[in-house]
């Protein structure tokens, strides 16, 4: 009977040990897929740009051919947009994507050289695209762009913004439709971390970091100066940053000086929720009583 107890419990001990070592298992393989789905969103974004890449002059191309490495090549594109490959001389490359010139390649090769040729290109060297930074930035200038590079990578490069730069980043860029802007928050990117906003640059984008616009609170207030404009601050959040009202403060009859189409008006008992414009003058009056 003893026997027979012990056998049942070591059945139900090694039953219970391996449907541990199960789950241990489950759990380390939803791990693995769960890293390696975060690995290809990571990897994605560049891969898909890399695929739309337009070849341009002074990149450095490298093109093997499957089952003939004599044919491997490394090549500059020429400033006629051209390259020369063995077999088949000179090859117009410049405008093209990767998948465009492995296709033409092939095209050429399969005349009367090898049947079915299997051609891979890859960029080596980014040389050719190149983008303009301007305004309130640290290191202004012109920049190649190292392969894929983002509005946030480029701005770290040319040494970040300056203390004096506004809440916007704007990125002009020309197409066969003309030209257009993109406006980029500038909070909500560094700050807030949005990545949603990080745009992809491309050859030829100009980008402009305009100053930051100010604005002045006077009177009744404990620090009154001269304070950095940001969008949506409100009358409030400009009394806040000047130390609040003092004890004689008027709240009530807070006026604006505003500048609008080359005109001075002046907004007469604003609210404290009132949003404010850059180089607006808020006076805080002093009560009467």
């Amino acid at each position: 009977m003893n026997s027979l107890t012990g056998m049942t419990q070591c059945s139900s001990g090694s039953s219970e040990h391996y449907r541990r070592a199960v789950r241990i298992t489950r759990r380390r393989f939803v791990s693995y897929i769960e890293i390696a789905a975060v690995l290809m969103l990571m990897i994605l974004p560049s891969v898909v740009f890399s695929q739309d890449y337009l070849v341009g002059e002074r990149d450095v191309l490298r093109i093997t051919v499957y089952d003939n490495p004599d044919l491997t090549t490394v090549a500059r594109v020429s400033g006629e947009g051209t390259i020369t490959f063995p077999l088949i001389g000179e090859v117009k490359v410049a405008g093209l994507t990767m998948q465009q010139i492995a296709k033409r390649i092939s095209g050429l090769l399969s005349e009367g050289y090898i049947v079915n040729p299997q051609v891979m290109v890859f960029v080596e060297e980014y040389r050719s695209k190149k983008v303009t930074v301007i305004g309130e930035i640290v290191k202004p200038g012109l920049y190649e762009l190292p392969g894929p590079t983002t509005l946030l990578e480029l701005l770290s490069k040319a040494g970040g913004i300056t203390k004096d730069a506004g809440d916007k980043a704007i990125v002009k860029r020309k197409s066969l439709q003309g030209e257009r802007s993109i406006t980029v928050d500038l909070r909500k990117l560094i700050e807030k971390g949005d990545t949603s906003l990080d745009v992809a640059l491309q050859d030829g984008d100009s980008i402009y970091i305009p100053k930051a616009g100010f604005f002045y609170v006077t009177g009744e207030v404990k620090n009154p100066n001269v304070y950095k404009f940001e969008e949506g601050t409100t009358v409030i959040q400009a009394i806040t940053m000047a130390g609040g009202f003092t004890d004689k403060a008027a709240e009530g009859r807070i006026k604006i000086k505003r500048k609008e189409n080359g005109q001075e008006k002046t907004l007469e008992k604003v609210g404290l929720d009132q949003l404010i414009k850059p180089d607006d003058v808020i006076m805080v009056p002093e009560s009467i009583f």
